[in-house]
């Protein structure tokens, strides 16, 4: 089997659980050297980076808190002690105050912005620098950046905030050979949303919608991930991909 990413740096940011920790295993299924990073999920982490290097991979465990600044600085330090440069990044990392739009208060609000996306804007700083010979950045995004979720106010918000953010990173990035896209993943059934309220209802009301036989997996968006992050994606650029098993097709 072709190993596209053989000997490729790739940090996977959120990667002990749900999408982040397939997006890892994967690249390292294709020879990349992880980078794991978490914040309060060790065992998890832990797992993943084990059965990482299981794969042949060789890993880098990093724990750091997105919402704060100086700790964003310290996982990409991390990242260039021990590897010298990146390949690939990938924002995935995300979280959120499950609140309604008037019920959403300052802390929830600048926490959420300052994880989903401020974060992604320094990191890709960071990234750019240690991509000597280009490279690729990919963010996931969801369809609550541009349709309605319950509860995913603030989340939603920074979403499309993070695929404005891919847009302009694209373009001044591109004489440096880094190419920069998102993911828009659609009605993936992860552990990332079991705390949002009344969320069974929800995947009820999804699952009557879908015009295809089965929700998104995070095999599927892994799928995508490593085709938007190789050479065989050269002229894709900037831009928002949506895989939703075509739930964003139907109307309500």
């Amino acid at each position: 089997m072709e190993r596209r990413y053989q000997d490729k740096v790739v940090l996977v940011t959120g990667s002990s659980r749900g999408i982040g920790r397939c997006l890892a295993l994967r690249f390292a299924e294709e020879g990349a050297r992880v980078v794991i990073h978490y914040f309060r999920n060790g065992d998890a982490a832990r797992q993943t980076a084990a059965e990482a290097e299981a794969r042949g991979a060789e890993v880098l465990m990093v724990k750091a808190n997105l919402a704060e600044e100086a700790k964003v600085h310290a996982l990409f330090d991390a990242v260039a002690e021990h590897f010298g440069r990146l390949d690939v990044y990938v924002h995935n990392a995300a979280s959120g105050r499950n609140r309604r739009a008037l019920e959403l208060d300052v802390k929830g609000w600048e926490w959420t912005q300052n994880v989903n996306t401020r974060s992604f804007l320094i990191g890709a700083q960071r990234a750019a620098a240690l991509m000597h010979n280009g490279g690729a950045m990919l963010a996931i995004s969801s369809f609550g950046a541009d349709r309605v979720f319950p509860y995913y106010t603030s989340v939603g918000a920074s979403k499309a905030a993070a695929e404005a953010l891919v847009r302009y990173l694209a373009v001044e990035l591109a004489p440096l050979r880094i190419n920069v896209n998102a993911i828009s993943a659609g009605a993936v059934e992860t552990g990332a949303l079991e705390h949002f309220p009344e969320i069974e209802q929800t995947w009820e009301k999804i699952k009557q919608k879908l015009p295809y036989h089965r929700m998104v997996t995070a095999d599927d968006v892994a799928h995508l991930a490593l085709f938007l992050c190789s050479p065989q994606a050269e002229m894709i650029r900037g831009q928002t991909v949506r895989i939703d098993g075509g739930i964003t097709l139907v109307l309500p």
